[in-house]
């Protein structure tokens, strides 16, 4: 057993599903099944149970996760101490970030960190904000870029932005009323819904009937451009959004934005290669700021 099964078997023990951790891994169900029975033959013993409603530990494989979890955590603190003694920014950086700004932030900021700091090892998690606040309360991640207020969080944040939300429809539909096309809605967590949904009752909207439920921004917005009805989406994706965005406002004239912060603890500071990237996110974002209103 090596490094790569102590992380595999992690992953089993969150997903209990073979065909989760070979998608979150980037790897064939095959393999993984394959890595599971090495594993099992080198140890003599069985470590989980699988059926068609996902996969069980058994006491050994329980055992075995109790077991690999220190080994996990010894050889990160390890590599921690090791980096600070060579005088230079390496060791591993976990962070979660939410998914719209990894989709349309993260690949530009993320290549030029690698480029600074080749030492070091990233751990990048995408996944909805809900999911990244857990990890950082889990001490699964050491940083995370969360979109929402989260105004339970005790440790360290940095807002880097608070943005419009706005309703996007076709050209061609630039004049139809709202209520006349279908509603192409997206998952949101509890407090957007809750925003979004005072917004349709001051608005007099209602759930269309040929209402369309996709799970990203990116697909809300081509269906969009096609003229299949209209969307809400933040300001942050419409950078090539070919079509008409309007930001939305509540009935007392406040507008529905969202917030986009970084989060982390006072003792994820003290690991060098999380605190220039937090450093070079507050650059990157400086430098958006300052096109903005130079445009």
């Amino acid at each position: 057993m090596d490094e790569q099964d102590f992380h595999l078997l992690q992953v089993l023990r969150r997903t209990r599903n073979i065909t989760h951790a070979a998608d979150e891994l980037y790897i064939t169900q095959s393999s993984v099944s394959k890595r599971i029975r090495q594993m099992e033959k080198e140890l003599g013993l069985t470590l989980m149970l699988r059926s068609r409603q996902g996969i069980q530990f058994t006491p050994a494989g329980e055992i075995v996760l109790s077991h690999v979890q220190n080994v996990l955590h010894e050889l990160y603190t390890m590599r921690q101490e090791l980096s600070l003694q060579t005088g230079r920014v390496a060791g591993t950086l976990r962070a979660g970030i939410s998914i719209n700004y990894a989709m349309y932030r993260l690949p530009d900021e993320l290549a030029d960190y690698n480029d600074r700091y080749p030492a070091v090892t990233t751990q990048i998690t995408t996944t909805n904000s809900q999911h990244v606040y857990s990890m950082l309360l889990a001490n699964q991640i050491d940083v995370g870029i969360l979109r929402g207020e989260y105004s339970e969080w005790r440790g360290e944040r940095i807002l880097l932005a608070r943005e419009h939300i706005c309703a996007i429809t076709s050209q061609k539909d630039r004049d139809t009323p709202l209520s006349a096309l279908p509603q192409i809605s997206r998952p949101a967590d509890d407090d957007m819904e809750r925003m979004l949904a005072q917004w349709m009752r001051e608005n007099h909207l209602q759930a269309s009937p040929n209402r369309i439920a996709v799970n990203s921004t990116a697909t809300c917005m081509a269906m969009v451009e096609h003229g299949l009805g209209w969307g809400i989406v933040p300001e942050l994706c419409l950078g090539k959004f070919q079509g008409i965005a309007r930001p939305l406002y509540f009935a007392n004239g406040e507008p529905l934005t969202r917030s986009t912060s970084i989060m982390y603890t006072k003792q994820a500071l003290e690991l060098p290669q999380v605190r220039v990237f937090i450093d070079l996110i507050r650059e990157h974002n400086k430098k958006r700021q300052a096109n903005r209103e130079d445009s």
